[in-house]
């Protein structure tokens, strides 16, 4: 018997197709490194539990009742005129009003739980950074030690982190799934968003808003160091001797992609609140 080639390739792409989405689920939110995106999984997993319940008598009962009031079925009763019921209105009505009524009280405590502005409680002072959406890339800020790192974030473990949002063109998001929710950054305007990390890592971030041909491009590592290497790094960044002056502040404003991450010894005073004002000003 002749086997045909393209058999084999018919098991191989569904294959593929699992096998890819293995990468998805590690980068995801259900893979989460951080209390913010820990609730956040919890709340996937309440809603998921819901939708079974909503979903699953549906999808079962849907093919049982077609099977059962198929047109060769010629000996089950067919009574066309019956009554109200009350046993038929009670599953009608009850059961969504309770899922309803269930889902509002969870959803209301997760939408003040996971507000992006609330801080996060430590007994540790919040890490302030100041990231800034570009043309394809992200510059953070930061204000307090002077460094500044384009298209990596740097960030101590077990450390609340405060990043203030901006973008410095056009309308922007800035997405970590392991660690946080979307929040979106505007020219002109200041966002806020509060994360932290529960344990070491390297973990993806992204711009989720489309801004031109190098969206595909602005994708960002978040590396969660221990509070003594991420000490190290910050002394790494101020002895690399590589300011962010002027010379390299009109660079960053070109429309490019870094093909790696760069790091500045030193940033102006003010630079975040002077692009905002810049992004005010009429062009």
């Amino acid at each position: 018997m002749k086997v045909s080639r393209g058999r084999p390739l018919l098991f191989a792409i569904p294959l593929l197709f699992v096998l890819s989405g293995c990468d998805v689920l590690k980068l995801s939110v259900m893979n989460y490194a951080g209390p913010i995106a820990a609730s956040q999984s919890h709340l996937y997993v309440i809603v998921g539990i819901v939708l079974v319940f909503v979903a699953g008598p549906v999808l079962l009962l849907t093919p049982l009742i077609a099977w059962h009031y198929r047109l060769s079925n010629k000996n089950s009763a067919f009574r066309p005129n019956w009554n109200f019921s009350w046993t038929l209105e009670g599953f009608i009505w009850i059961p969504p009003i309770g899922i309803v009524i269930g889902l509002g009280f969870v959803l209301w405590h997760y939408t003040h739980t996971l507000d992006p502005y609330r801080p996060i409680a430590s007994n540790l002072p919040a890490l302030k950074v100041q990231a800034v959406g570009l043309d394809w890339k992200w510059l953070f800020i930061y204000p307090d030690q002077r460094i500044a790192a384009v298209n990596q974030l740097f960030i101590p473990v077990g450390r609340p982190v405060h990043i203030s949002l901006t973008s410095g063109t056009v309308m922007q998001a800035l997405l970590i799934p392991q660690l946080a929710g979307q929040i979106y950054a505007m020219a002109g305007m200041t966002t806020q968003l509060n994360l932290a990390a529960s344990r070491p890592g390297v973990y993806r971030g992204e711009n989720t808003q489309f801004n031109g041909t190098g969206f595909q491009n602005e994708k960002f590592n978040v590396i969660a160091l221990s509070p003594s290497d991420y000490d190290r790094w910050v002394e790494h960044a101020r002895a690399s001797a590589h300011p962010l002056d002027a010379a390299a502040y009109a660079e960053l404003f070109r429309k490019s992609s870094p093909p790696q991450p760069i790091v500045f010894s030193s940033v102006p005073q003010r630079l975040f609140q002077n692009i905002l004002v810049q992004s005010q000003e009429p062009r």
